[in-house]
């Protein structure tokens, strides 16, 4: 069985380094290609989300007041997640959030977290660019078309995901396209994907 956590987060920044905290996250476990559950929660940065970024996401200082605090919304993620792999598009971005809001939580991720942006730039070399609308529009992926939204960017990675799994079986002859094989292959470069993807 082929099973990952798809994770995205809003947040009111660039970076926890720089004091910027969770305002959303949003996660769906895909199995075997297939969306099977979902988790989302807003989440109460404590501290003001900036203009720009309030226009960006939808997500206003009114709505996340009363939300919950970072910490109980950490430990349902970790519970709802157990220690099921996670994927993200532009992975590092979420991960560093992940990592640093887990840690405030006393928590820590179970597994490495890949990164379906890196994945598509490997199958996918002659996109225009790999953002995740522009991917999801070139492959017809079904979008609920509310981009800088947790959960409909999670669902939208999950169907990108699928397909790239789906592709790498198809294209490349994989029988179990796993964590650890997307793992190693978005490592790879491109110029040499072609030739790694074969040793699986």
């Amino acid at each position: 069985m082929k099973t990952f956590a798809v994770i995205d987060f809003e947040t009111t920044g660039l970076s926890p380094d720089h004091g910027d905290r969770v305002t959303e996250v949003g996660v769906v476990i895909l199995s075997n290609g297939k969306i099977v559950d979902r988790y989302q929660s807003l989440i109460n940065p404590l501290r003001p989300i900036p203009d720009f970024v309030q226009s960006l996401t939808g997500i206003t200082n009114v709505m996340v007041r009363s939300a919950p605090d970072a910490a109980s919304v950490m430990q349902a993620l970790y519970d709802f997640v157990g220690d099921t792999p996670f994927v993200a598009h532009n992975a590092s971005f979420d991960r560093k959030f992940l990592d640093a809001e887990y840690a405030r939580a006393g928590l820590k991720r179970q597994a490495d977290m890949v990164c379906s942006l890196l994945l598509a730039r490997r199958m996918y070399p002659n996109m225009p660019n790999h953002k995740l609308g522009t991917l999801v529009r070139l492959l017809s992926l079904p979008s609920k078309g509310t981009y800088h939204r947790a959960l409909a960017d999670a669902e939208m990675t999950a169907h990108l995901l699928a397909r790239i799994i789906s592709d790498m079986e198809t294209q490349h002859g994989l029988e179990l396209v796993t964590h650890k094989v997307l793992s190693e292959l978005q490592g790879v470069s491109k110029n040499n994907f072609a030739s790694a993807i074969k040793r699986y």
